[in-house]
């Protein structure tokens, strides 16, 4: 980032007391708009994700927590619940993700902030919600993906839970979003927000076209429910690979892909004449798709896709991805380095403003306390008191 550059956010201070993904998530997209982020960690083990394969610093740590800043302190002791009080006097919004009245166990309920800080916007992530029936239960990603109904629309035969963290992460996405309208709402009233979310809810939110269409059309969900009626496929090729096609309502699509698989027979089958008929008839259309597919390598079919304007991508794993010329292209991916632990590839974040991201600051997840003595000298602690603080002393 040019040290001269401005990012929509500069100037804004985030506190975190987070761990795992929700919270911390919402902060690194904060900060990856160029608000300054300090993490308040526990000065024993910090984030539990920093240890998940070992050590103090993950890999999972280290996506969830780029350009930030971090601090250690004890919300037990008297002098770390000061030093955080001092800071949260500088900070413009608190994310905080504990089960529900932990911050009141501790004293620092909203009241007690707005007393220091009466601007402060304070947001809170549960799993459940602040009350109910399920509030005091814990809850991680597999918990909010089956409560919410989205494990039901991915889960197969074998009901074995596969992929990455989806609940977890639209939690944070919702959480920035909630901050992001907080901070434009206080600018304009001078009014700070308590933001309260919760797992279940974002995720249900994620996917309110399946609700609508249950509530509305009756349509039973499933996990071809959004597959079969957007015509989507996955064909397996001659060597082994797959290709996406996504054919959505356009009947040129479908005729395009009838013309790239050599397969214009299809078109009069009495199973899928009509898009009505292939929707029906989804699965046995997968397999017609699937026996001409595997007669000839990926590449064969990909140029015929492209020769016929058929919407399609290739199944790439994570490797390939890096090395495809789109995403080289776009210059998705960029290197940070961090002085203890260093060089790590981040994922740039994908939204331009005035067609750049230059202003994004690219900074490494902060080791254990790393930033405590320049934190809390800002805040007039000597060093000797930032030593105390810093182990929890």
């Amino acid at each position: 980032m040019d040290k001269n550059a401005t990012s929509p956010l500069t100037g804004v201070r985030i506190v975190e007391l987070t761990a795992m993904i929700t919270g911390p998530l919402a902060g690194t997209l904060l900060a990856d708009l160029g608000a300054e982020v300090i993490k308040v960690e526990n000065p024993k083990e910090g984030d539990p994700f920093r240890s998940f394969r070992g050590g103090t610093y993950s890999p999972y740590f280290a996506t969830y927590n780029r350009n930030k800043k971090g601090v250690t302190l004890n919300l037990k002791g008297a002098l770390g619940k000061e030093a955080f009080l001092k800071l949260i006097e500088t900070a413009d919004a608190l994310i905080v993700n504990f089960r529900s009245g932990v911050m009141e166990r501790l004293g620092l309920g909203v009241d007690q902030l707005r007393e220091v800080n009466p601007r402060l916007i304070v947001c809170s992530i549960t799993g459940f919600g602040e009350s109910g029936p399920y509030a005091d239960r814990p809850a991680y990603d597999a918990v909010g993906q089956a409560l919410s109904g989205i494990s039901s629309l991915l889960l197969g035969a074998d009901a074995q839970i596969t992929g990455p963290s989806i609940a977890d992460n639209l939690t944070g996405m919702y959480a920035s979003y909630g901050i992001l309208g907080a901070l434009f709402e206080r600018e304009r009233t001078g009014k700070p927000r308590t933001i309260q979310l919760n797992m279940l809810e974002s995720t249900m939110a994620f996917i309110s076209d399946p609700f609508a269409n249950f509530t509305m059309a009756g349509v039973k969900p499933d996990p071809l429910m959004r597959v079969r009626a957007s015509q989507s496929y996955a064909l397996r090729c001659q060597d082994g690979s797959l290709v996406a096609v996504h054919m959505s309502s356009p009947q040129k699509f479908w005729v395009g892909l009838l013309k790239a698989l050599e397969r214009e027979d299809l078109a009069t089958d009495p199973r899928f004449a009509e898009r009505a008929q292939r929707l029906d008839n989804y699965e046995e259309l997968a397999v017609e798709l699937n026996r001409t597919a595997k007669t000839r390598p990926r590449d064969h079919w990909m140029a015929r896709l492209v020769e016929n304007d058929v919407p399609h991508a290739p199944v790439l794993t994570l490797s390939e991805v890096m090395d495809d010329v789109q995403v080289k292209h776009l210059k998705s991916f960029a290197y940070a380095e961090h002085p203890v632990h260093g060089p790590q590839k981040m994922i740039r974040r994908p939204v331009l403003y005035d067609g750049q991201r230059d202003d994004q600051p690219l900074q490494p997840a902060p080791d254990l306390g790393e930033h405590s003595k320049e934190v809390f000298r800002a805040l007039g602690y000597a060093d000797d008191v930032v030593a105390k603080i810093r182990t929890g002393g």
